[in-house]
């Protein structure tokens, strides 16, 4: 039984991070998050020790690593807004843990240069939830990109909308200082996604970037790709609107749609289970897709020139 600590204990993703630890055998030992609205760990740790001061709680894992009686926590698991994912993994490496990151690994690309140095110092590993490469649908999918032949690079449109209402722009996601804006925040694993399925990254192109809609051209390897992310519901299609859906999700290769929405409930179960067994994602692994994202954050967008997404259009008519 390993024993984990949490960084971020109150957010929206941290009850997925205790499900995959109570799921996978271990204990959740202790927790930190300066919000104490925090019930939800009754349902999977309730004996854990939580804290809402860092420093308090940076002393109590402190201890535990300097008592070296078993009692040392193995993993640090990182849920906190984006901009503090470096700060806190560097926290868990000097701690003596190894670090579980949710995506973006880091704001930038020279991030991940440091936290390899500090790897290096520390003997420890930071691993990452990248969850889309164990989901069965890309895998599969990249199995079969690799495995044929093609004169022509496959054709690929990514639409990605998913509805956050006011408060959204109010928090830190709506501070492009801390979230890293639309495309970090809602866009990163989809971008590492299509770079493990297509390959090397060739050209990054921005249309369109606003604090609550981007869009862009990327070319692979072996696939050239429009794309567009937006957190508006009126993005959603009308007629999806009309029956009160308030997101939408589209993948198309080679104009043959992509289905992977079942299967999401057990990913971080999955990647909980892959970096337990040693085989987790690491540093390098986010390289590409965190370069790409910081690209498209300080990138001047060109507009409807090129090969834009088909949103955009609509999006011009408003």
């Amino acid at each position: 039984m390993k024993k984990f600590a949490l960084v971020g204990a109150a957010g929206y993703i941290a009850p997925r991070h205790m499900q995959a630890i109570k799921a996978t055998g271990n204990q959740l030992i202790a927790a930190y998050d300066p919000n104490d609205s925090i019930g939800i760990i009754d349902s999977h740790f309730p004996d854990a020790d939580f804290f809402t001061e860092f420093e308090r709680f940076d002393r109590h894992i402190d201890k535990l690593h300097r008592a070296k009686k078993g009692g040392a926590v193995d993993y640090v698991a990182i849920c906190s807004p984006n901009y503090l994912h470096d700060s806190h993994m560097r926290f868990a490496l000097r701690s003596g843990a190894d670090a579980i990151c949710e995506k973006p690994l880091v704001l930038n690309p020279w991030n991940i240069d440091g936290l390899l140095d500090i790897e290096k110092d520390t003997g420890r590993k930071v691993n990452t939830i990248l969850q889309l490469r164990v989901h069965p649908s890309i895998m599969a999918l990249r199995e079969k990109v690799r495995s044929e032949k093609r004169d022509t690079k496959h054709e690929v449109d990514l639409t990605y909308i998913t509805s956050r209402g006011h408060w959204y722009l109010q928090s830190w996601k709506g501070d492009i200082s801390k979230s890293g804006g639309i495309a970090t925040n809602i866009g990163v694993h989809f971008f590492d996604m299509l770079h493990f399925i297509f390959g090397d990254l060739q050209q990054n192109i921005v249309h369109h970037n606003s604090p609550t809609k981007a869009a862009g051209y990327l070319e692979y390897e072996n696939a050239r790709v429009r794309w567009f992310l937006s957190v508006d519901v009126e993005d959603v299609p009308a007629s999806q609107r009309e029956i009160g859906q308030r997101t939408y999700r589209s993948i198309t290769v080679s104009g043959e749609e992509i289905e992977f929405s079942g299967g999401f409930t057990d990913l971080h179960i999955r990647s909980y289970e892959e970096i337990l067994a040693g085989r987790g994602f690491g540093l390098e692994e986010n390289r590409v897709a965190i370069e790409t994202v910081s690209a498209i954050r300080n990138m001047q967008p060109i507009g409807l020139n090129g090969d834009f997404h088909p949103f955009l259009k609509l999006l011009n008519q408003l």
